[in-house]
């Protein structure tokens, strides 16, 4: 069953511009990864300091996975110290399209 994250981050002003720049070179490496079907990097139009990852996976091992691969332990890392306060993950179900149109 698809496995997909709406990851909601807050960052500080003074480091909007290093968080795109970091977060922009994991989520290219994330989609190089097989279990991840979608991993989308927005910002949010009335504060830029917000930030959402919208990720699909095929399956819920696959994020276990994500977070062992050296680009996400780096990125993690490297965005501790950025963040206004933590992050947070919201899981959901896939309802529509069917998750054979998710298939790349």
């Amino acid at each position: 069953m698809m496995h997909i994250v709406a990851v909601q981050i807050h960052v500080k002003p003074e480091f909007i511009e290093a968080f795109k720049q970091v977060t922009l070179l994991n989520a290219q490496a994330s989609l190089q990864e097989a279990g991840i079907l979608q991993f989308d990097f927005l910002q949010q139009q009335d504060d830029p300091g917000r930030f959402l990852l919208y990720e699909v996976y095929r399956e819920s091992n696959d994020q276990l996975k994500h977070r062992e691969t050296g680009h996400y332990l780096a990125w993690k890392e490297q965005v501790e110290s950025m963040l206004v306060e933590p992050r947070l993950g919201v899981k959901y179900f896939n309802v529509y399209p069917p998750d054979s149109a998710w298939e790349r």
